[in-house]
Parts: C-alpha cells; structure tokens; sequence
C-alpha cells in the first residue's frame, strides 16, 4: 500500500495534538523508513523554495524605453526622416540615447527578493529514520520526518513539536516579536494567530535555548516561509507617482500635439498654402510641442536626490523613488531597532515596603542603593545566563532581558564574575514555559545554598510565603499580594515587561525550588525608544505625514513605544491582529481601521490588506521593514524602506530604498529631500512647458497670419536641447524653499502640473510669443532686414528670454532678489553657458550655416535684448501685484 498517498497534510497542525499528528501524518517516533521515505521523496520533492527567475537585461532595457514621453520622442524622429529632416531626427535620437543609457545603468539593479529569500541557505538538520538519528541535508527534509534539534539549531522545515524541554525560539524574521518565544508540545486553539502557535516551529527561525523533537508537517514552498515568497511574487509592483504623473503629462502632451498639428495643417492647406510647407510646419510644431530635455533633466535630477540621500544614510534602489517619499503620506513602521534601540534596558525597579515602594529608574541606579534593591539586583544576575564584558555590545550574548539586568547590576557595582565567585552556582532550573520561572542554587558555604528565582510576577507571588521588608522576612499577606498584582499591571500598562525576582536559603541543591519563596520585588525592562525618534515623528505631523506602527510585538509593548514616541496619546487604542481575522478570511475589509495608528501581532499577509487598504483611500504609503516577514509589504507599498544594519537580505532586496542606519529620522531626511526634489521637478517642468508651449504658439501664429516661420524646426530643437535643458537642469538640483516641510504632503492624485499650473504656462508663453512676434515684425518692417536676417533676430529673441525667464520660477512667498532661484548659482552658471552656446551657433560659421543663422547688427540686438526681456519685466510686475500661486 502506498502509505503516502494515504494522507495529507493537515492545515490546523498547532491545533492537534501530538498523537493525532502523529497518526495523520502517517510516522511514527523511529522515523520514517526507507520505502516510505523515497515514496515521499518523490511526491513532494526537495525542500526548496521556488527560484524566481532573474530580470533580464532586455527587460531593464525595455524599462527605460516605455515611458510616453520616449516614445513621444521616438514619434518626432520618425516623422523627421520620413520627410527628410535628417539633422532633425538624428539629434532626437540622440536625445533618447542618452536618457536611455542613464536610466538602464541606474536601474541595472533590480528587485531580486525571490533570489534572496533562495540564498538563505542550506543546512544539516538531524533526524531520526527507520530508529537512528543521523545528519541529513535539510533539501532531503520530507512531511513525517522526525527532527531532533537544540539551542542554536536552525530550523529547516515547518515543525510540529511532539517534545520539548524549556524550549524558546527566534522568531523574529518571521514574526515581528523581539524577543525569544517559549514554545511547547501543547496544542493550541485553531483560531491563534502566526505569532502565538506555541507548539509549531517555522523554516527560518532558530532555536536560541532548550532541545526537543518534531514531526515535519510542511516543506519548501508549503511553508510559512514559502508563503512569504510566494507573496512576493504576487505583490503586483506599483508605479511609483513621479511615473504615474510623467506618463499623465506625456499622454496630455500628445493629445496637444496632435491636435496642433492637424489644426493647422488643415486651415494651412485650405487657406491656400502649399501641401509640403504645411508638413514641415507640423514637424516644427511637433518639436516644439515635445520637451526633449524633459527625460533627461528629470533623470538626472532624481539622481543627484539620490547621491544626497545616499550621504545622509538613505540608500535608493530606484531612480524614480527619490521623489515618491515627498509625496507619503502614511509611513507603516515596525517597532524594534526602527523606532527603538533593539536592545532591553532595566526601566524601574521596586523592592520593600509596597506603600513606599523603594523605586529606581535605570538611570538612577548607582552604588548607593538600599539592600532590598542591591539583593533585587544580585538574583537578577545570580539566576541568569547571559554574559557581558565590561558593557562592549560585540561581547554580549544571552537573552536580552538577561543582558539588561547584567548591565543595570554592573552600573550598581554588582560584578556577575565577582558575584558567582562569592556565590558558585552549584544547579539550575531553567526557564520553563509552563512554570514560567526560572531558578539557581549558589553555594553560600559548605552547608547553605541561596535559591533565586525570576519569572512572571504572578506566579512567583504565588508561590512565595513571605516578603523582604527593608532587610526582614516577614510573612506575606494576600493584601500584600493584590498591591504587588496592582504595581504589575501599572508597569504593563507602560508596555514593560515585567518580571518578579524572589528567593530563599536551602541546606540542599536539590528538590523543588520554587516552595516557600521570599518575595524581593519587580523590575520592568524595555527596549528604549530611539533618542531622535520622537523629534522626527513630530517632524512629520508638523509636514502633515501619519506615523503608523505595524508590528508583530505584544499590544502592551507596541502601546507603550507608540506613546513614548508621540505616534498616538494615552486614550488611542491597539488593534490586535486577531481581531482581523474573521471566519477563516484574512483580508481586511474595515474602513475604519484607516482611524487606527498602531497595529499589534500582525502577520505578513495582513500588512499587506493593511497597505492595501490605505492605498485604496489614495494614501501613498511607505513601509518599514527587516525581516523576511516584511518583503512581501516592502514591494507593495508605494515605496518600501529596509534596514541597512540588521534587515535581512530579503527586506532589502525587496525595498526601494535601505536605512544605512536604520534610523527612523533618516526617513524624515529623505522626506525633506523627496519634497525638494518633485518641487524641483514641478519647477523645471513648469520652465521647460512654458518655454515650448511659446514655440508652439510662436508657429502656430505666424503659421496662421503666412507669416515667415520665426523660428525653424532645427532652431527649435537647438533651443529645447540646449539652452532649455541647462536652466532647467539648474532648477532640477536647486537646495529647495526652507519652509519645505511646514506643508502638507501633496494629494496622492494630484499631477505634477495642475490646472492653475496649465493657465500660468500659457500665460507665460504668450507673453514671450508677442515678444519672438514683435521682434519678427520689427526686423522685417522696421529695420528692412532679409527673411534670414529677420528670422536670427526672432530666434535670439526667443532664446534670451527663455534664458531670463528662469528667473520667474521663484515661489510666491519670496522676493525677486531673495529667493531660492537667485541663490542658486547653478542657475547663473546656466544661464552663461547657454549666452555662450547661443553666440556659438551665431558666430562659429559650419554650425550658423547648417542653423541658418546670420549675425546681427547693433540695432538688432536692441530689439532682441528690449523684447526678450520684457516678459520678466511683466512677469515680476504681476507676482508682485497678484502674487502667483503656480509654483
């Protein structure tokens, strides 16, 4: 009989006992034999997750080039050489060369969040097969297999436990939960949430104290673990909304354009001009109407924010990710190592008399103290395993509760060397999960033993019979008892972890430890909050930014932090991830939850319908993140943040952007300088328009009247490449207005241009179209010159006062000579080198021949400086009358 096909594998295993999973998997305590092994071996295969497949060059490449704004681009060239504009199409080529090449060589380094999830790597596990235990590859691992493992063990595969001696476990890369779990072989309701199955082991944990066995119930992709990447895989990637807004602005530029084009040729051809005169004025029009800089200033301006942010510790994966902070916000974050220190610190201390209670802070903690604390302090090290030398975080090991009572005793004088010296420890008791304590006996002399025990505060009250009161054992009363339960609860409510320390004396190391106990008292730990986290967390509500924490840290804990830091106040609730979980459905529906600003014991799949659901009501969402629980919600949000010191190559490879110090004021830098950067972006955009949206109506018009075409398709594409690109470039890395961060972030769905924006462009182009058109007029009425003569004179008119039109994207709230733009010596340093390419291509001879240019007279360039400056001149006269409100 084909035993394997005779089961399958249950999908409540931490809700059976350990005989029925026994008995539903088919095993048995000797292991598995070889028949059923290699039956099994062939059904479900290796212990892999699935390898996702690399992204290929061609598809980085295809990244670069499908933008609307390229292919707008690509558009123009071909319609150049279809009619025979050689230089016209060559030179847009060029264009789309070089922005291809930045963009394919930024972006050469894409998510691979399947690949590092596959590299964590491969171990021997220990099993027992056919009666013998052996070491085994842990790909060999198949459901039924009985693992055997110990403190410092990895785990390989989803793990029932059938034994466990005081076991505890890592969880959290998996879960969320800083500190070790306590684990069982007791079955556990079906409804618990990931974090609290007590009786399961998970692929990619680790053991980290005690020893026992499992059944395999799940391998390779059947895993949490595979779930996770399976996740990942399916988190669809979003557009960023610097995309989403560039591709909005490209699609409306070729409605415009299209529009022009047929307009004009149709009233060109019916009022009488001739067929090829009319499609080498749409090829102008499609030129001017196209912002060939646009691409590439864009391009290199989101890398420049990325080299800041790179200096300031925040390291960019995507180019176009550096703006899409500016735009968060809702910012998802987890608890440990981001907004605290990822370390436990001693908080208070109670020892004495409970109503006056001996009370020290951890800072207060000094040499000087009362005996009841000092002997507080000693049990603290007295019964404990962890170690510490001279405070050098490298050299601590150990739980890290057990470190922070180490640490709090040393900066009392207490030495753990010097105390086990005076006190060997002659037997443990070790941490027990349903005991919930822990104890030790050191000698005192040759015939008396001291027995400190640690552990939650209820039990150990329970099993005291009295109380230390200022140095005297006295016997403890229930009253007694209900205070020190009241002062526990309080500490709890501050999301310490509390633990109650007690003791006794023995003639023997031997029996029960834990009868007739001496109560000394409680010490609350915590891990801190970051010093600069609560200062950075106000920086965002100040900018209009929400803070949420997500994480799979105790409701207690998650509270207390959410509070210290300022993310919520005292009358805020916590939502505990089981209260998500309805009928089996791990998807989110509740509206409501969109009030809440702090989520307890959540599992990946619900930080997913969490992002999700603020997403659907148009938040741009940033997420936090480290562990592989994180990848999944680190590639859906709008932009995932990872840590850089201890996030797992999963979250940072899924992630577009990493914490090199995986602080969370970091975030609020890059913020700022996302801000800055779409601010930028909205700038130079605006400049680039209202410089071709004049072209357009500069060809339109004199398209219109039969004039000579003021500007020619070559001249245009001269000024849209160069003496366009330079000023907008220096607009695109300007420092930014310093009230940048006392705003509101901007609406999720609002373009980069809006319709203000749209009517200020026009506007603008309008007044340089009168100035290029009545400098046109002039030359030919006026001064008498050539067509030639006449159109250099409206070209350089049009060039110049582009040029000084770089000097009206200063903000309304600034003055024309204090301002962001004229601080920016960029600014300055492009307008010089563009006068200098603008006198190139007039005086060097090859390039004024092939631009048909010719050289003015003094009299030209009266009329050319009087008009190109004229739209600057009107443009302040109204900031300063109305006040303009589009930049």
């Amino acid at each position: 009989m084909n035993r394997s096909a005779a089961f399958s594998r249950p999908d409540n295993a931490w809700a059976l006992n350990s005989g029925d999973i026994m008995t539903a998997l088919k095993t048995k305590n000797a292991g598995l034999d070889d028949d059923e092994l290699g039956q099994r071996q062939n059904k479900f295969g290796k212990n892999k997750l699935r390898e996702s497949k690399k992204k290929s060059i061609w598809q980085i490449l295809y990244n670069q080039v499908k933008s609307l704004i390229i292919l707008l681009l690509a558009a123009a060239a071909v319609a150049a050489f279809l009619y025979g504009d050689i230089l016209e199409g060559w030179a847009i080529v060029i264009v789309i060369i070089i922005n291809t090449a930045i963009g394919f060589f930024t972006e050469l380094r894409a998510v691979r969040s399947m690949e590092a999830l596959y590299k964590l790597g491969t171990v021997e596990t220990r099993v027992r097969r056919g009666g013998k235990v052996q070491h085994i590859d842990a790909h060999e691992l198949v459901p039924g297999d009985i693992v055997l493992f110990e403190g410092g063990d990895v785990i390989t595969a989803d793990l029932r436990l059938i034994e466990a001696s005081k076991l505890q476990a890592d969880e959290s890369a998996l879960t969320g939960e800083s500190l070790p779990v306590s684990k069982s072989a007791e079955a556990v309701d079906q409804q618990t949430v990931l974090a609290e199955r007590t009786s399961m082991l998970y692929k990619g944990t680790a053991v980290t104290r005690g020893a026992g066995e499992g059944v395999v119930v799940s391998t390779g992709q059947d895993t949490e673990l595979g779930h996770i990447s399976s996740l990942v895989e399916e988190a669809e990637e979003e557009q960023t909304p610097l995309e989403e807004r560039l591709n909005q602005l490209a699609f409306r530029l070729i409605i415009l354009t299209f529009v022009l084009v047929v307009l004009i040729a149709v009233m060109g051809v019916f009022s009488g001009k001739a067929l090829m005169l009319m499609v080498q004025t749409g090829i102008a029009l499609a030129v001017a109407a196209v912002p060939e800089g646009l691409p590439i200033v864009a391009t290199i301006a989101l890398a420049k924010g990325m080299r800041i942010m790179a200096n300031k510790n925040a390291l960019v994966n995507r180019l176009s990710s550096v703006e899409t902070l500016g735009a968060t916000a809702t910012i998802f974050t987890d608890k440990t190592g981001t907004l605290t220190e990822n370390k436990m610190s001693v908080e208070q201390l109670f020892a004495g008399v409970q109503e006056t209670t001996s009370d020290r802070q951890f800072s207060d903690i000094n040499e000087d103290l009362d005996d009841d604390i000092r002997l507080l302090l000693e049990i603290g090290v007295l019964c404990n395993n962890a170690t510490i030398d001279d405070g050098a975080k490298e050299e601590e090991s150990g739980d890290p509760l057990e470190v922070a009572l180490l640490e709090a005793a040393r900066k009392a004088g207490i030495a753990r060397e010097e105390l086990i010296a005076e006190y060997p420890e002659e037997r443990e008791e070790a941490f027990d999960a349903e005991a919930k304590m822990m104890a030790t006996w050191n000698a005192i002399d040759d015939e008396l033993y001291r027995i400190s025990v640690k552990g939650a505060p209820d039990t150990v009250l329970a099993h005291c019979t009295k109380k230390l009161e200022q140095g005297e054992e006295k016997p403890i009363s229930e009253e007694d008892r209900d205070k020190w339960r009241e002062q526990n609860q309080k500490l709890a409510a501050d999301g310490l972890r509390v633990i109650g320390l007690a003791y006794r004396k023995s003639n023997i190391a031997e029996g029960d430890p834990y009868e007739e106990l001496v109560f000394v008292g409680l010490a609350g730990l915590l891990d801190p909050p970051r010093s600069d986290v609560k200062g950075a967390i106000g920086a965002c509500m100040g900018a209009g930014i929400r803070v949420v924490m997500v994480t799979g840290d105790q409701p207690e804990t998650a509270q207390y932090i959410a509070q210290a830091v300022g993310i919520i106040g005292e009358q805020d609730s916590v939502v505990h991830g089981q209260e998500l979980t309805k009928a089996g459905d791990h998807r989110i529906s509740d509206e409501k939850l969109v009030d809440t600003n702090i989520f307890a014991r959540i599992s990946p799949a619900q930080k997913l319908d969490l992002i999700d659901l603020f997403q659907s009501k148009g938040e741009v969402v940033a997420m936090t993140g480290d562990g592989v629980n994180d990848a999944p919600a680190l590639k859906k949000a709008d932009i995932g943040i990872a840590m850089g010191e201890r996030g797992t190559q999963v979250a940072q490879e899924a992630s577009d952007m990493v914490l090199l110090d995986d602080a969370f004021s970091t975030i609020v830098t890059a913020i700022k300088q996302g801000r800055i950067i779409f601010r930028n972006i909205r700038r130079f955009v605006y400049y680039l328009l209202s410089c071709n949206v004049s072209e357009i109506m500069v060809v339109g018009l004199a398209s219109f009247v039969g004039a000579p075409l003021p500007v020619l398709p070559l001249q245009i594409l001269f000024l849209n490449l160069v003496t366009d690109v330079f000023p907008a470039l220096a607009l695109g890395v300007g420092e930014g207005d310093d009230n940048i961060m006392q705003k509101p972030p901007r609406k999720s769905g609002e373009p980069i241009l809006t319709k203000q924006h749209w009517l200020g462009i026009g506007g603008y182009g309008l007044l340089i179209t009168m100035a290029v058109l009545s400098a046109l007029f002039l030359s030919l009425y006026w001064l008498n010159l050539s067509e030639r003569a006449s159109v250099t004179i409206s070209f350089l008119t049009l060039a110049f006062a582009q040029l000084w039109h770089v000097l009206n994207m200063r903000s309304r709230q600034s003055t024309l000579m204090n301002n962001s733009i004229v601080r920016n010596y960029w600014v300055w340093g492009a307008i010089l080198l563009c006068i200098a390419l603008i006198l190139g291509a007039l005086y060097i001879p090859p390039i004024a021949l092939v631009m048909k240019l010719s050289a003015p007279e003094w009299s030209g360039w009266i009329v050319v400086f009087t008009l190109s400056l004229s739209p600057l001149f009107i443009g302040q006269i109204l900031k300063a009358w109305k006040g303009s409100r589009t930049i």
